[in-house]
């Protein structure tokens, strides 16, 4: 099935059967749902997360709960700046120089906390969370397409900050997870784990992109992107 139309369908059960929560419409988005903060108390008991000093974080609602688990944990938090748009395109929360942890971890609340850092100005990452609209079992992501969270990944590849030891985690509710088969690239970012509020999933997914595929840029994103500019020069 193509990605597209299982987003439609997921999003649509999340609606239908009353599981999305704030804000709506889930549609077009990485839908927040009921049992969010009950699957990030999950993601915490994970070796990998508890080990974990640098986090790499999606800024969307549904991993609100586990970004404040993390600054309240003592670890750094990286969020990508919306689009990438900036030349410091990482936005860097310090727990031991946060005044509010817990408003800082908001998308509204990085800007006025946070510090803008480059991505050659961040330490290694140790573990990736990911938001997704739909997974399997198997450790596909699909996000909501517009394919930021696979470039960001990439950027820090090219820089050595993640590879193929660098644990990627996504938080779903159990309706998010599909028996489609979904046909991924080379460029799309597996998943280690999927974290519901049920249940713990370990996947057997292989094979991370270990920088940026130019093939699948044309000149105008790459324009629209600083950063990918400096690497292409």
């Amino acid at each position: 099935m193509e990605k597209q139309a299982i987003r439609e369908r997921v999003w649509d059960t999340l609606e239908a059967e009353g599981i999305a929560r704030f804000p709506f419409p889930p549609h077009g988005r990485i839908p927040n749902f009921d049992g969010a903060p009950a699957a990030a108390e999950r993601l915490a008991d994970l070796p990998a997360w508890r080990e974990a000093t640098a986090i790499k974080a999606n800024p969307d609602a549904p991993q609100l709960p586990a970004r404040r688990a993390a600054l309240r944990e003592g670890k750094t938090v990286y969020m990508a700046v919306p689009r990438l748009r900036e030349e410091e395109c990482f936005v860097e929360l310090e727990p031991a120089e946060l005044a509010d942890t817990d408003a800082a971890a908001t998308v509204g609340g990085m800007d006025d906390y946070g510090v803008r850092v480059s991505p050659d100005e961040m330490p290694r990452v140790d573990l990736v969370l990911s938001g997704s609209v739909a997974v399997t079992e198997a450790g596909e992501r699909i996000g909501k397409g517009e394919g930021y969270s696979d470039l960001e990944f990439a950027v820090l590849g090219e820089l050595g900050l993640v590879d193929e030891s660098t644990t990627v985690v996504t938080t779903v509710h159990e309706r998010q997870v599909v028996d489609d088969a979904v046909e991924t690239g080379d460029h799309d970012v597996p998943l280690d784990v999927v974290v519901t509020p049920e249940r713990t999933l370990r996947t057997d997914a292989a094979g991370r992109p270990d920088g940026i595929d130019w093939s699948l840029l044309d000149e105008e994103r790459v324009e629209e992107i600083p950063v990918l500019q400096r690497f292409s020069e």
